[in-house]
């Protein structure tokens, strides 16, 4: 499995501190300094079953520069957003882990951890 983090937030510490509790195989994406492509981004949200606008930050900054609030959620906008999320890591919702299965989760609360340790 791999967890895409910003050692700065606390709850990725705190997935990697249950990680770690639980004795998982993992490997860390610093995902700010390894910025996903496009093409990693939409896989992610296929595994997640979710959309961009789904994982996205809008209270940070750069979202409000960009307008993301008023930005249209449909089919049309999707890669939009996508492209925005990769030219902007910051607005990446995390943690985020890829579990073995081929799915995913955003990894907000000790259950969420759990649950992709389970699959």
């Amino acid at each position: 499995m791999e967890i895409w983090i910003n050692p700065a937030c606390s709850k990725c510490r705190s997935a990697l501190t249950l990680l770690d509790a639980e004795g998982a195989d993992y490997t860390v994406r610093r995902y700010l300094e390894d910025v996903p492509s496009p093409e990693e981004i939409r896989t992610v949200l296929d595994r997640l079953g979710l959309e961009p606008w789904d994982i996205t930050r809008t209270q940070e900054a750069v979202a409000k520069e960009l307008g993301l609030k008023e930005w249209a959620r449909d089919s049309g906008s999707r890669e939009r957003w996508i492209a925005a999320l990769s030219e902007h890591p910051k607005l990446i919702q995390r943690p985020i882990i890829t579990a073995d299965d081929g799915t995913a989760v955003v990894a907000r609360s000790e259950d969420a951890v759990r649950d992709a340790l389970g699959r």
